[in-house]
């Protein structure tokens, strides 16, 4: 029995000693064998390449990638807890000081009790700060044990890039947005992301407590992405921003676009697009130039006008009956906004006059109808603009006499811009030819890829119909578009012919229908557009404003809603680059000026001006006129009405009006200088004698 019970000590023996050393690996080496096993677990993971900027043509910057910082720390380094973590105690204190400081989130002792008990715990990947700035990291360096490195402090420093648009809302929807997923990405950072992407590279990372950390050394560096360059000018942009908003804004509009191409090359200068949001503010939350095809209203007519000159069925003189404004076409009425009779096809086109259209197009085309669509398929109408963000660009609809919905009424109403569905793009890109001599230009947003400060590809303009029409067309064409500013009758004559240069275009009223319920009463809002070119004579700039109304809109039609907008954009681009003399918006002026001369003559200077004017006068021919804040005040001017013999004042007055109502009174007149009366030798209101002599000094 005794070496029965002599085995049964040994294996109680040997089992007292597995456990042990069970409960010893597990209790004293536990740590060491856990770091041991996850320092074992080792992978490569990919690093971003650090994205390339987009600059404007101006060179200012308007999307670039900024350094960030995460802050993390390994409270298990050998160099934080030798000598039993002297180093720690040692600087814990002034640390905990300085990060209150800098981030002022927590107070120090916060941050000292944070630290503390992290280190207690040894977490080894302890996420101390996100998303710092540089600056923030660059202090943070100097701070007390950060300094000592990251061996012994512990501290690990991720970098990362934050992509940000210096200007914020500007040009916005076409820069667009760089996001982690590529697909959501939208504009210029979509199209060209390969190429601001660059190529990532690889960083050995080591899985430890839960968490990978970075093996510092083990990176393999990527290559970062290139530059681009745009076609847009930050000041055209600000100024087309600031205008379409100003008139979304005050008239309670939808959303708008505006866009400037530059002439010969078909760049774009500036694209603005705002859209009202929920709570009442504006934001660029669609490229509306680009990817929202709409029928396009009076502003169509250019092309049907294009089509029968080149065609030949008419000429800007011939004659075309509007009868009265109203006219039935297969059962479906078309009417003017104003009544009109006979008109040139000229100043059909300046009064935008759709019956006159419609009744053209339908009476050339109706048996041909494949010979007018012909031209719109020339003319590019239907077919994508090929600018740089075709991932965005609406498609264009154009019917064809095959497609089910042709009807009788389908002519008359595409002639005068319905029954097609086209993006102000596309209409800017007709309107930019006529302006080019004949010559449509791709439009394009890029003008080259920069890597390291040299251009690595140049893109250059490309012409995509060499000539639109004759140049005998395209003179019409021309004239006809600038009567719609000059002519008296020309519906963008009343807020555009007062410019210091000349501007060519057409305005288009289109009726759309509110939440797609129909054209009835009640349910119609209104597109407001206005597209041409400045200055007319030599053109530089083709500029497309288009404006979607709310039903509560006070402005509904072209010219007073985006012919606004375009003067305003045309004003500031035409003073700061192309006229020779400095360039001022006009403002209110508060100082006070007094004048005199004929009620009928003012009349017609206040209306040239548009100057709102208040006439106090019961009779007479003659006013005083009083001039302060853009407002004018009319009165009866002293001793002009009274008795025939009385001196009247003719200070303030022309030597014209001055001579003409002195003679009147009998009197005989000398005038010395040039100017206007500054005094007379004859006092107002004292008596005198006919064929008295009274001298004018003029200043």
């Amino acid at each position: 029995m005794w070496r029965v019970y002599l085995s049964f000590i040994v294996m109680i023996l040997l089992g007292v000693v597995v456990l042990g050393r069970a409960f010893y690996i597990q209790q004293v080496e536990g740590k060491f064998w856990s770091r041991m096993g996850d320092s074992l677990h080792l992978k490569y993971m990919p690093l971003d390449a650090e994205r390339g900027t987009i600059y404007s043509e101006d060179g200012n910057m308007l999307s670039t990638s900024i350094p960030i910082f995460d802050v993390y720390v390994d409270f298990g380094a050998d160099g934080l807890r030798e000598k039993n973590g002297k180093r720690f105690k040692d600087n814990v204190d002034s640390l905990s000081i300085n990060l209150a400081q800098l981030f002022k989130d927590k107070t120090s002792a916060a941050y000292k009790k944070e630290l503390q008990l992290a280190y207690k715990n040894e977490d080894r990947y302890y996420t101390l700060k996100k998303k710092i700035s540089f600056v923030e990291y660059a202090q943070l360096r100097e701070f007390p044990l950060v300094r000592q490195g990251r061996n012994k402090s512990g501290f690990i420093i991720d970098p990362r890039d934050k992509r940000i648009n210096p200007y914020v809302l500007l040009a916005n929807r076409t820069i667009g947005l760089s996001r982690d997923n590529a697909t959501k990405n939208v504009g210029i950072e979509q199209s060209y992301d390969s190429v601001l992407r660059g190529t990532g590279g690889q960083r050995l990372m080591r899985y430890i407590a839960g968490a990978y950390m970075p093996v510092e050394g083990a990176e393999l560096e990527p290559e970062n992405g290139k530059d681009i360059i745009t076609t847009l000018d930050t000041y055209m942009q600000d100024v087309a921003e600031s205008a379409l908003m100003k008139m979304l804004v005050g008239n309670n509009s939808l959303h708008g676009t505006a866009i400037v191409m530059e002439t010969a090359t078909g760049k774009i200068k500036a694209i603005a697009n705002l859209g009202k949001q929920g709570d009442g503010t504006y934001a660029e939350d669609l490229n509306y130039g680009v990817a929202k095809a709409t029928e396009p209203g009076s502003i169509f007519k250019l092309a049907t006008l294009l089509s029968l000159l080149e065609d030949k069925y008419v000429t800007k003189n011939s004659i075309v009956d509007c009868e009265g404004g109203v006219k039935q076409f297969y059962g479906l009425r078309i009417h003017d906004t104003h009544p009109n009779h006979l008109l040139t096809v000229k100043d059909a086109f300046a009064a935008s006059s759709n019956v006159a259209f419609a009744k053209m197009a339908d009476q050339y085309y109706h048996t041909q109808p494949s010979k007018f669509i012909e031209h719109l398929h020339y003319l590019r109408l239907d077919t994508i603009t090929g600018i740089d963000i075709t991932a965005s660009s609406g498609k264009p609809t154009i019917k064809k006499p095959t497609n089910r919905s042709w009807a009788n009424t389908t002519i008359p109403y595409m002639a005068h811009g319905y029954e097609e569905l086209v993006t102000p793009l596309h209409m800017l890109m007709l309107y930019n030819a006529v302006a080019n001599d004949g010559k449509m230009m791709k439009p394009y947003l890029v003008n080259s890829v920069r890597e390291f400060g040299v251009d690595v590809k140049i893109i250059q303009p490309q012409v995509v119909v060499e000539k639109i029409c004759s140049n005998e067309t395209l003179a019409q064409l021309k004239e006809c578009l600038q009567a719609v500013v000059d002519s008296v009758h020309g519906t963008g004559h009343k807020i555009l012919f007062d410019s210091a240069y000349a501007i060519a275009g057409k305005t288009g009223t289109a009726v759309t229908a509110l939440n797609n319920k129909g054209y009835n009463k009640g349910n119609k809002i209104y597109q407001a557009s206005f597209l041409g070119y400045f200055p007319a004579n030599q053109p530089k700039y083709t500029m497309a404003v288009v404006i979607q109304n709310s039903n509560e809109s006070k402005l509904i039609y072209g010219a007073d809603v985006s012919g606004t907008v375009f003067k305003e954009i045309s004003d500031r681009i035409y003073g700061r680059y192309l006229s020779s003399k400095k360039f001022i918006t006009p403002s209110i002026d508060t100082t006070q000026y007094n004048y005199y001369g004929m009620k009928n003559e003012w009349n017609s200077i206040f209306s040239m001006l548009k100057l709102p004017y208040q006439d106090s006068a019961i009779g007479g021919y003659w006013r005083a006129t009083s001039i302060k804040n853009n407002t004018a005040v009319l009165s009866t001017p002293a001793y002009t009405t009274t008795a025939s013999y009385v001196i009247p004042a003719v200070v303030g007055m022309g030597l014209k009006d001055a001579v003409y109502l002195m003679e009147n009174k009998g009197l005989k007149v000398t005038a010395t200088g040039r100017g206007r009366v500054l005094s007379q030798s004859l006092a107002a209101g004292t008596v005198f004698k006919k064929g008295q002599t009274v001298a004018l000094f003029l200043n």
